[in-house]
């Protein structure tokens, strides 16, 4: 024990421990944990669009701006991705074509990781920059940067600008740390248009700093606001602004169980992160720090405004809750170490980390995804490339690797384009998970074909009680449960 507090005050040493634990929880087992959700297959259908020569937009949904497809495809285009990986119609195959981004997320998690050393360590010093970074790292519920959604893509942008906003204080060069602080926020915000309820975060630690306000605050707004202007210009340019605007009512008007929900299920998946997080903000707020303040008020007020929210809307302020529970955490232990114990922030934290990394290890070396896998196998195998007489219809999850992997003909983007789109072949292929048994009730054009004859089923054999912790963190993981394979003839 006496040598922990030298090793305490190595903090470069413990950061390097840090992110090597990082990309431990995620990176290992990219492909297999979590599953393949609905929405992963949408962002890499339109990577893979943007990678293709199709452009920046896809379609004539303006659901979300465009940069998410355009960082992603430029990432996977590097590779040579997806020939370079010399595809084959069998699982482990299939499985290789979605590991690829699935470790651009994990790299940019451990991105994420150090930027929130960073960022507590200007602010609040070192020790909690290091719990911190420990929460992030290896805590359950941040097994949610592995998918691959907008919200992990926007993070470390998110997080660079906020660092940038700290380091102009004590930088020479203010003027540019200013205005890359503006891109990478405006970068953000063209990624996912609710990242502007942080703009007052941000902006407020810029004109916090003593100097020229006003040339800073120029700066700043400059590429915030142009940035993301890009894409309602992009819309008027291609004489689709209409459909813009439409766009954007149809994501303010959706409606499920809101933010009582959501906290919920973050209770249920990381009850310590969520109890630290929500008790750390609780004294922030209460001690007037700017920083938790700003990032948690406006973004919980606006999910709480919103009728429509998902368990992975937390990751904007997932950092957040780190340096929040941290700051209490250290403060708490201080306050016992003034009392005669010794090294309790050490035991503390070496007590947190340690449940934390063995919960989340429990939950990322589960294969939830597997199932999936065979699912577009046995479809690669059974129809062929140049089949003209069969439509396949399945869920994004699939249909992206179906039309630009393996160029099938009469694979819709989605099944739900039936509702539009009236089937022209007499054969119909239907991959029946549980996203599309949900979606049944959307029309009898999609319910339809869910009472055709099943001809292959692929069930996840799940041997873990979900109701207990951390195996709650599967509850969100029933992509691969029950696929049936339908098949439908005249």
């Amino acid at each position: 024990m006496t040598q922990i507090p030298r090793i305490v005050k190595n903090p470069g040493f413990l950061i390097i421990i840090i992110l090597a634990l990082s990309g431990l929880t995620h990176l290992w087992n990219a492909a297999g944990f979590p599953d393949v959700f609905f929405d992963e297959g949408v962002y890499m259908r339109r990577a893979m669009h943007v990678l293709s020569g199709g452009g920046p937009q896809e379609g004539y949904f303006y659901d979300h701006p465009f940069f998410g497809q355009i960082f992603l495809a430029s990432l996977l285009g590097i590779s040579g991705f997806p020939s370079a990986l010399h595809p084959t119609a069998s699982p482990s195959s299939i499985s290789a074509l979605y590991m690829e981004p699935r470790l651009i997320m994990g790299i940019l998690a451990v991105a994420d990781t150090y930027l929130i050393y960073k960022i507590a360590s200007i602010r609040y010093g070192p020790k909690v920059g290091l719990v911190s970074s420990m929460l992030l790292a290896v805590m359950p519920y941040t097994w949610v940067l592995r998918r691959i959604l907008l919200d992990s893509i926007l993070l470390p942008f998110l997080l660079l600008s906020v660092y940038l906003a700290l380091y102009s204080r004590d930088t020479k060069r203010q003027d540019l740390a200013v205005l890359l602080s503006g891109t990478c926020l405006g970068l953000a915000i063209f990624t996912k248009v609710l990242i502007f309820v942080l703009i007052p975060l941000i902006a407020g630690l810029v004109y916090s700093y003593e100097g020229k306000k006003t040339r800073r605050m120029l700066l700043f707004f400059i590429p915030v606001l142009l940035i993301p202007s890009l894409w309602p210009l992009y819309s008027m340019e291609a004489g689709q602004f209409n459909l813009w605007m439409h766009g954007i009512s149809y994501q303010t008007e959706r409606y499920n169980q809101g933010l009582p929900h959501i906290s919920y299920l973050f209770l249920q998946m990381d009850p310590i992160l969520f109890i630290t997080g929500t008790a750390g903000a609780a004294y922030c707020m209460a001690r007037r720090d700017w920083l938790v303040l700003m990032w948690f008020a406006p973004f919980v007020i606006f999910l709480l405004a919103i009728g429509y929210n998902q368990y992975f809307y937390w990751i904007p302020i997932l950092p957040a809750f780190c340096i929040a529970g941290s700051v209490l955490i250290v403060k708490a232990t201080e306050w016992v170490k003034s009392r005669g114990v010794k090294n309790p922030t050490t035991m503390a934290v070496l007590c947190i980390a340690s449940v934390g990394l063995a919960s989340t290890l429990l939950v990322i070396t589960t294969d939830m995804s597997h199932t999936q896998y065979e699912a577009a196998s046995y479809i690669l195998r059974n129809v062929k490339a140049g089949d003209n007489g069969t439509t396949v219809l399945a869920s994004p999850v699939y249909t992206w690797i179906f039309n630009y992997v393996f160029h099938m003909q009469n694979v819709p983007e989605d099944y739900s384009m039936v509702l539009f789109h009236p089937v022209t072949t007499s054969h119909v292929v239907l991959i029946s998970d549980l996203h599309f048994r949900t979606d049944t009730r959307r029309g009898g054009q999609i319910s339809q074909y869910n009472s055709s004859r099943t001809v292959a089923s692929f069930d996840l054999y799940n041997p873990y009680d979900t109701r207990y912790y951390p195996y709650t963190n599967l509850n969100e993981n029933w992509g691969g449960m029950d696929i049936k394979i339908k098949e439908r003839q005249g």
